[in-house]
């Protein structure tokens, strides 16, 4: 069973299920995804998305015709296997299409771009085995950029928030929950980790705090302080 967490960004609002892995994904067309698909390689017992990257998701499959593998989907930042700035520990991006034969690559990238639903659809040069496209959303707190976290301070809520909570209780720095809403108890832990790595204490998770707190957390295993809740 997983805990899922889908982020409306309409009405600003989080969904919570309860789901079996071969379930279908929420707002998923018919059973083109399944929770199992979703979570690729992660072993993660709460995961999340938006309902943006399951709209595009659908219009996608629809565009393509058929059945679309995926190989890597979702990741808890403390599992890593991605950047330190990837939009998979969001939950809004899939690398798929690796069963597919070059020409079955090439289509779907076309589907993907075609849709006007992403955010980003990554070149075909740069994923030769694979096609990659992620529903990011919110201006990047660092400049000169446009793969990176939004800046986020409290009242924000979003599946941002989610990897920051996430990052801070990973670190030793309890958020008190893990609910993808800014609150006073991820403010306090925010200006913890913020005050070690002699940062300005605001309190606003911007473009060194991300720097830092995605670095530090990216890839370091299942903590004692990781929260499933």
């Amino acid at each position: 069973m997983a805990k899922l967490f889908v982020y409306d960004a309409y009405t600003n609002r989080f969904t919570r299920y309860t789901l079996r892995e071969n379930d279908p994904m929420p707002y998923a067309y018919s059973t083109t995804l399944t929770v199992r698909e979703f979570r690729g390689s992660s072993s993660a017992d709460v995961l999340w998305t938006t309902t943006a990257a399951m709209e595009a998701w659908n219009l996608t499959r629809r565009r393509f015709g058929s059945a679309i593998p995926v190989g890597y989907a979702f990741k808890r930042i403390w599992e890593g296997g991605h950047g330190t700035t990837s939009q998979h520990y969001a939950g809004v991006a899939f690398d798929t299409g690796q069963r597919l034969s070059a020409a079955s690559r090439r289509r779907l990238h076309s589907a993907a771009e075609a849709s006007g639903a992403w955010g980003y659809v990554e070149p075909l040069l740069m994923t030769p085995t694979w096609v990659h496209f992620d529903r990011r959303y919110g201006r990047p707190a660092c400049p000169n950029t446009t793969a990176g976290y939004p800046t986020l301070r409290r009242g924000s809520k979003s599946t941002y928030v989610l990897i920051l909570q996430d990052a801070l209780n990973a670190l030793g720095y309890p958020s008190g929950t893990l609910d993808g809403i800014f609150g006073s108890a991820t403010e306090t832990a925010l200006k913890a980790v913020q005050r070690s790595f002699s940062l300005t204490a605001d309190g606003v998770c911007g473009c060194q705090s991300w720097k830092k707190i995605a670095s530090a957390a990216v890839g370091i295993g299942r903590t004692a302080t990781v929260v499933d809740k």
